[in-house]
């Protein structure tokens, strides 16, 4: 049922935004708006006490053994390569 109704909240939001950019409708504002005007007094921002671990960053030399790969082609390859 909710989906329903937000699908064909969709579709109208959808139709009036086509509609808009058809200039089947166009609006206008006629009068300013304004932010209420609110006033804050007293109150006090909460306290918190936060242990948290210590995080170090450095950097070392170290030498790495990199394997290495070698690619040989299948024997009959180049065979199949010619004849096409």
């Amino acid at each position: 049922m909710i989906r329903a109704i937000l699908v064909i909240l969709g579709l109208a939001v959808l139709v009036l935004v086509a509609m808009m950019a058809f200039g089947m409708i166009s609006l206008q504002q006629t009068e300013g708006g304004s932010l209420p005007r609110v006033n804050v007094e007293g109150g006090k921002a909460p306290e918190f006490k936060a242990d948290v671990g210590n995080v170090r960053l450095g950097t070392k030399e170290k030498t790495v053994e990199v394997p290495t790969l070698q690619v040989q082609k299948a024997e009959g390859s180049n065979q199949q390569a010619n004849q096409q």
